[in-house]
């Protein structure tokens, strides 16, 4: 049985959207090619991610005593948050609405058999 280590962010400030784009690119990566990987994205959500898969690295070496080396980004995924919304005035008396999304960052480290 392979061991899970799981690592979640909650309310990101980037859209799933634009993260699940960076996700896509980590996806059954190394973790070590992951992280030099995410250093020179330009996106948004890179930092993020690599700030998450960062903590999960080190907690599968600190809790569960697996090596470094051998660890692989198993499953990656972003889902949509709460959405703030908020109104600014437009033309001729209208509100425009102004919707600030966020995301939820969950990713699943295993060790590489």
């Amino acid at each position: 049985m392979a061991t899970d280590v799981r690592a979640k962010l909650s309310h990101c400030g980037v859209p799933a959207q634009k993260t699940r784009l960076v996700c896509d690119q980590v996806r059954g990566k190394m973790a070590q090619d992951a992280m030099n990987m995410l250093t020179f994205m330009p996106q948004g959500a890179a930092p993020h991610i690599k700030k998450l898969l960062a903590s999960a690295i080190a907690n599968a070496e600190e809790n569960f005593g697996l090596n470094r080396e051998d660890l692989f980004v198993y499953q990656i995924f972003a889902d949509e948050a709460p959405t703030r919304k908020w109104r600014r005035f437009g033309a001729r008396g209208r509100f425009k609405p102004i919707l600030r999304r966020n995301s939820h960052i969950t990713l699943v480290l295993r060790e590489r058999e």
